[in-house]
């Protein structure tokens, strides 16, 4: 049995979820609030497993309520039902620690699933939005192999910066004045560093950054 709170300051919109989340027998609703202090009070003291929150309350911020959720132990998943299709709104979301966001114009169809998938850890959203979700990581995938590449060693970067030109082990091995084994060395230290699998790999990542090193 999923537990669940419900958030949000409509009236007739929570009376529709709480019709949804009773046709289905393995939800239990066991709170709802209109506002930002209640549903505080409830999610601190009854600790569901799912929040499904608006992110538009009369007082206080649905954020802030997703933000609260990730500080309890154990956290109630927070699963976003919201009018906003703002990039920036969902980024914020996630951001802040959102399990799934749903459009409430899919409500019907995207809810039950959203609550299941938050359950077991795994993000949904909405079709429409998905990317969105992929701009996001992409971001994330380039913030996180800027960071690989500041702790890389002046020596290491020269040695990608080389690789980068597509000259040969032989070639960089005489550019640095070192023995081709040392630059293979290197190139096993570059892999692990940046976490690439392979010799292939690494070479086009060098290529594609080129400009970076």
């Amino acid at each position: 049995m999923i537990r669940i709170t419900l958030v949000d300051d409509h009236p007739d919109v929570r009376e529709g979820l709480r019709l949804l989340i009773g046709s289905h027998p393995d939800f239990q609703l066991i709170g709802e609030a209109g506002d930002y202090a209640t549903a505080a009070v409830q999610l601190t003291t009854l600790r569901p497993d799912v929040a499904i929150i608006d992110l538009n309350l009369g007082t206080g911020s649905g954020l802030d309520l997703i933000r609260l959720c990730r500080t309890l132990k154990p956290s109630p998943a927070p699963v976003v039902l919201t009018l906003h299709r703002e990039e920036s709104t969902y980024d914020a979301a996630l951001r802040n620690g959102a399990a799934a966001y749903v459009l409430k114009e899919h409500t019907n169809e995207d809810l039950p699933a959203a609550i299941r998938a938050a359950m077991s850890g795994q993000l949904f959203l909405t079709q429409s939005l998905q990317e969105f979700e992929e701009r996001r990581q992409a971001r994330a995938a380039s913030i996180a192999a800027n960071d690989r590449l500041k702790r890389l060693s002046p020596t290491e970067r020269r040695v990608l910066r080389l690789i980068s030109t597509r000259r040969s082990t032989k070639e960089i091995a005489q550019e640095l004045c070192v023995s081709p084994k040392e630059v293979e060395a290197y190139r096993d230290r570059l892999r692990d560093r940046l976490d690439l699998p392979d010799k292939s790999t690494l070479d086009q990542y060098a290529q594609e950054r080129g400009t970076q090193l």
